[in-house]
């Protein structure tokens, strides 16, 4: 199967060509297997494979993507018997000995595995670039970040890899790659997809898991095949429809959409992202919905803040996991500063500032409650604050690593504290958009959009109810059919 024929089809078209016998799984493996050693060099998308495995497993396979490739986030959840290192030396490594039951649904509608993608350390980072593998690079542009953390997963989709992969969202880590990549991202309402056995919840509640893809029905048919609390799971999402693939299938009813083009977390917005929501804002009038301008109430620093207090905490937390996985205490040396940093911060955070951040997401949400459904159904927003930024734009200067080794040195402290209220005004400045409703709970997809005059993607964020996926998955299904994007991914270009 040659390239050209292989990037024709989403996931769905791909499982359907071999169900009917046009081509065979085998076939269909080895072009992603081609794709990725054509491309990978460049993009450092990959990071580790088992292609025989691979092989063996491609005409075993049924389910709704019976034979299509995949590739998994190098966390976000582990299968047994591969290496899971969380892009960190602490975990380098580390092999876990059961599978998440993410993965096991994964597989059980007919994804073939076949290898792992980069990601920041412990997805942190809004952008790929651990140094434990270098950084992921962006198909539309090898000197621009596909962002994070699932950019590996992203930058695999949209050069042409596999029509669909795996990854996790605690603050935009499926929607700003999805936006950075042109390609399609939803973060579901809390609670819908499992995250055990081995975790209750992620971050706090901040984390959910699924993939992104080129086409809105791809994810839809995932997500019916991976729906549903699994045992011991700490909270559900609502039911939701039968199926989210027929529900997507269908046209919306007419819906008050209220848009913004002000940033949620931080300062500024780039004109091309202020573009990228009035281009939306107009397709969706003219797609009959009624679109008014509404700016979100949301105390930007205090959202900030909160934020990153939990992240900070649950850093520490992390790095007290992998003694526990590893039988090895923790060492600066095996992580990178900025983790170690956090981690650190972490460990200086009461249990009541912990308990308040998290209050403070409660409190959003309820007052989401009020304004989703009876004063809009949907919100929009850009996905991210500016288009995809050069690699190594957001990595700590010479003078911050210098700041942060002496840290690593004095311990917590007073100082650290300080810094939490600095990094809560200016580190979110790129990528401000998505964490509130990690905060609240809320389902909110990434939706191509836009091109820059640069030849970057730039996508808009639509945002429901909490429990209403299905209505975000009909709204992007109606914008995909409207402007298509497919044809504008990097798939045949340069790389």
């Amino acid at each position: 199967m040659r390239h050209d024929e292989y990037v024709r089809y989403d996931g769905l078209g791909l499982a359907k060509l071999i169900q009917n016998g046009e081509v065979t799984a085998t076939e269909v493996l080895q072009a992603a297997i081609a794709r990725r050693n054509a491309v990978n060099p460049a993009i450092n998308a990959v990071v580790e494979s088992w292609d025989e495995q691979a092989r063996a497993a491609a005409e075993g396979l049924s389910g709704p993507f019976g034979g299509v490739p995949f590739l998994i986030k190098d966390m976000d959840g582990h299968l047994a018997g591969h290496r899971c290192t969380y892009s960190s030396r602490s975990l380098e490594d580390w092999i876990p000995q059961r599978s998440s039951e993410l993965f096991v649904r994964f597989e059980k509608a007919g994804l073939n595995i076949f290898g792992k993608t980069n990601c920041p350390e412990f997805g942190i980072m809004g952008v790929s670039e651990p140094e434990l593998r270098g950084p992921a690079r962006n198909p539309w542009n090898l000197q621009r970040t596909p962002g994070g953390s699932s950019g590996g997963s992203a930058a695999a989709i949209a050069a042409g890899i596999v029509p669909l992969a795996h990854g996790g969202d605690g603050g935009g880590s499926l929607r700003i790659p999805a936006s950075n990549c042109g390609i399609f991202g939803l973060k579901t309402s809390r609670g819908l997809v499992p995250l055990g056995p081995d975790e209750g919840e992620g971050w706090d509640g901040l984390v959910v898991r699924l993939l992104m893809s080129r086409s809105v029905r791809d994810t839809a048919a995932a997500l019916d095949a991976v729906r549903g609390a699994d045992p011991g799971a700490p909270y559900a999402a609502p039911d939701g429809p039968k199926s989210y693939l027929t529900a997507a299938s269908r046209k919306p009813r007419k819906l008050r959409i209220g848009y913004s083009t002000r940033s949620l977390f931080g300062a500024s917005m780039h004109p091309d992202a202020v573009e990228a929501v009035d281009k939306a804002a107009s397709l969706l009038s003219e797609l009959g919905h009624e679109v008014v301008e509404f700016d979100l109430p949301i105390r930007a620093t205090e959202g900030a803040k909160a934020y990153l207090t939990i992240v900070a905490a649950n850093v520490a937390k992390e790095v007290d996991w992998t003694e526990e996985m590893t039988g090895r205490k923790a060492d600066a040396r095996n992580f990178e500063r900025s983790t170690w940093f956090l981690n650190q911060v972490g460990r200086t955070l009461s249990a009541a500032e912990m308990s308040a951040a998290k209050a403070w997401g409660v409190e959003m949400g309820r007052r989401f409650g009020d304004l989703f459904g009876p004063e809009f159904d949907v919100h929009l927003t850009a996905t991210v604050a500016t288009p995809p930024v050069k690699i190594g734009e957001l990595a700590p200067s010479k003078v911050e690593q210098a700041a942060l080794s002496v840290l690593q040195r004095v311990g917590p402290g007073p100082v650290l504290r300080k810094t939490l209220d600095d990094l809560a005004a200016d580190s979110l400045a790129a990528t401000p958009q998505t964490q509130i409703y990690n905060l609240t709970g809320q389902p909110a997809a990434s939706v191509p959009m836009h091109v820059t005059r640069d030849g970057l993607p730039v996508g808009v964020q639509l945002a429901a109810a909490f429990g209403d996926d299905a209505v975000l998955l009909q709204l992007a299904a109606q914008i995909e059919a409207a402007q298509p994007w497919v044809d504008l991914l990097p798939t045949s270009g340069a790389l």
